[in-house]
């Protein structure tokens, strides 16, 4: 039987992606109460990071280990996709070993072409098109304060990114409104857009982007492996940092997220990001755990 991976968000149906959810909420629920889950006892994840990541390497660690199973941590020094070794080799060589794969790397592509050659489920967890693990996390904060997103809209604001990239997918599954403000020259991929169709508006004002929307979303606007842009992109960005001031134009009970880490200051004040009757970034951060926990029983057929 072929692995099934999690590559990005459409690797899930939305029921699939509903279920995840309320799955993800009642493993939180059960982990705070001090009830034990160990449907993945003796089973192995192989985290490879190309791209550090401090809440990725923490949340998959102690999912795992929540659940019963272990982690091994590959680091740049340990494996490096595609250069000591063909992507396809280390996968059928890795996958012979353990249960379940984590990549986060640079390429899509690269995380693809290991997942073809892997005889054990995959995830994504980051590739310069998709984040797809901060989606599951973002949708289950959503949900847990406001209920379902279908029908609401959902403000991005800033770089055409990864994160917004995977947004668009969430708008195209759960069927709701997705307003992206960026700068010309940072959109998103534009195939991708194509298929979103209407439920996807691009804006050049991120206040008419906002404007009565029930969640804005930011990430940095320099990500890693763009440090050398840093300078450029913050005068290109100049006008869409989120504050209290370009929140007040969307619903009253409008959310702010932000995947983190943030830069206060820059695409986020730090005063919004410590206000906690709009912002939910920590609880945001918290769900990584649980999603991903939600995520590697669907895939090892154990939910």
């Amino acid at each position: 039987m072929q692995p099934r991976h999690f590559l990005s968000l459409v690797d899930l149906t939305a029921e699939e992606l509903n279920a995840l959810l309320q799955s993800a909420s009642a493993l939180k629920r059960a982990h705070r109460q001090g009830h034990q889950n160990t449907s993945l006892t003796g089973a192995v994840l192989a985290m490879i990071f190309e791209k550090s990541s401090t809440r990725t390497r923490v949340s998959f660690e102690a999912g795992m280990a929540q659940l019963g199973g272990s982690a091994l941590f590959l680091s740049p020094n340990d494996t490096q996709l595609g250069r000591g070794e063909p992507i396809q080799d280390s996968a059928r060589v890795i996958s012979s070993m353990v249960d379940i794969v984590m990549i986060r790397t640079f390429r899509q592509a690269d995380i693809e072409l290991f997942a073809k050659h892997s005889s054990v489920p995959v995830i994504n967890a980051l590739s310069d098109d998709y984040h797809p693990c901060q989606l599951l996390a973002d949708l289950q904060t959503f949900s847990e304060h406001r209920g379902s997103i279908t029908g609401k809209t959902v403000a991005w604001i800033g770089d055409g990114n990864n994160m917004c990239q995977s947004w668009i997918n969430a708008a195209m599954l759960l069927d709701f409104k997705l307003n992206i403000a960026c700068p010309e020259g940072y959109e998103p991929n534009p195939e991708l857009l194509e298929r979103a169709g209407a439920r996807v508006t691009l804006h050049r004002q991120p206040a008419l982007a906002v404007d009565g929307v029930d969640l804005v979303t930011t990430d940095v606007f320099a990500s890693m492996g763009q440090e050398a842009e840093q300078q450029l992109r913050l005068e290109k960005f100049n006008g869409f940092q989120v504050d209290h001031t370009l929140m007040s134009h969307a619903a009253n009970n409008a959310l702010f997220m932000h995947c983190l880490p943030a830069h206060r200051g820059e695409e986020v004040s730090a005063e919004l990001l410590e206000d906690s009757q709009i912002s939910v970034v920590w609880d945001e951060a918290e769900n990584r755990l649980h999603a991903q926990k939600a995520l590697m029983l669907l895939l090892l057929n154990k939910a």
